[in-house]
This record gives C-alpha cells, structure tokens and sequence, in this order.
C-alpha cells in the first residue's frame, strides 16, 4: 500500500501549486481549506480539518501559511512526520514588523482588493520571475477566499505558538522575501529560493523531498 502524504497548500492556493512536484508512489490527499467561522481561533480551525485525515500517524506537508496550519494539526494529533517549506515553525519566525501590524491591527485598514491584487509588488515579494509563475500567482490570488484571506492574514500577524514539534524538516529559500530566512532556523536552505520555490526550483525540491519521504 503506498505511503499517504496530507498537503496544505499557502493561502489561498490549491493543488495546483504542487503541479511541479512529484508525488508519484505516494497516495496524496490536498487538504480543502474551509470557510473560517467568525472569531474562529487557529486552534479550532486545525481541529476542523482534521476530518480529512484519515491516516494513524500521518506524514504532512505544509506550504507557507500551509505550514502553520500544520503546526497546529501536529500539536492535536500524532504525526510521523511534518514538512514545512517556506513557512514558520513559531511566533518568533514571523517578521516581527508583521507581527506588529498584527498587534495594531493594521491589516484590517486594506480592502480585499489590495490585498487580492496582482502586480509587479507581489511578484516581486513571492519570487515570481517567469510568465508561467506570474499568471499562476495571479490566479491564486483572484480565487482566494476574501473571507479567509483577511482571517488567516490575521491568524499569521497574531500567531502565539512558541513550542516546535517532534519529528519536524524544515525547507526555506535564502531568497524568500515574504518570511525572510534571516528570521528562519530551517534545516535545509535553498540557495536560490523565493517563496515560490516549490516551481522554481521543484527539481531540487523534488530531490529533498524525495530523501524526506
């Protein structure tokens, strides 16, 4: 029976961010995010998630905000393992200036529109350099949930998790200007990776997760 795998893709985004990542020999189940309820905490979001993990011990992957969701499943449930790439294991990961747009509650100022628009400042910020990243990127931003954007932009600037899990690899690129490394204690550095690195560089990606998995 082939190994399970339970992916949490970045805000928003779906399976489609993978798509230059192999996965084969692995049965894979995309995590569905779900309409958040008011005041719903990070805590009780995981645990509503936790439906569509069905595996005793699962080996999860997270994807920036991905990851953090992740984090919170694995401190509910027992994993075999958890993968973060591009995310935060803590608090103290987030950028501190995002954590105090967080505590002023700044980011509840921009309209969903600015914070769903497209242009050469996001690309700029995700590491999308080719046409191919660029579109995509827009389009992950156009079908993103505006009510989950602006509660889950809110769970990453307020996060209080400070404990790291068991049996944790973390994957981050020296290049990623949305969670700068200089913050980031990982266990493998991407010498040329942005944020998006799972496409622009899925060949080494493929090879660490490979050896991981």
């Amino acid at each position: 029976m082939s190994k399970r795998l339970y992916i949490l893709s970045g805000l928003g985004a779906d399976e489609q961010v993978f798509q230059r990542l192999d996965f084969s020999g692995f049965a894979t189940t995309f995590i569905k995010w779900k309409t958040p309820h008011e005041n719903e905490s990070i805590e009780q979001y995981a645990k509503r998630l936790l439906d569509q993990i069905t595996t005793i011990k699962p080996t999860i992957i997270g994807l920036s905000f991905g990851g953090i969701i992740a984090i919170e499943i694995a401190k509910q449930i027992e994993t075999e393992k958890v993968i973060l790439i591009s995310s935060a294991k803590t608090k103290f990961e987030i950028p501190f200036y995002f954590r105090f747009i967080g505590l002023l509650r700044i980011h509840r100022l921009f309209p969903t529109t600015v914070l769903k628009s497209s242009n050469f400042l996001t690309n700029y910020f995700f590491g999308a350099k080719t046409h191919f990243e660029r579109q995509l990127l827009k389009q992950i931003l156009k079908d993103t949930d505006s009510v989950f954007l602006k509660w889950a932009i809110e769970k990453i600037t307020r996060w209080t998790n400070q404990s790291e899990i068991n049996n944790l690899f973390h994957i981050h690129g020296a290049h990623d200007r949305i969670l700068p490394n200089i913050f980031i204690k990982s266990n493998l550095t991407i010498k040329n990776g942005g944020h998006l690195m799972i496409l622009s560089e899925s060949e080494q990606m493929n090879i660490i997760l490979k050896a991981q998995l």
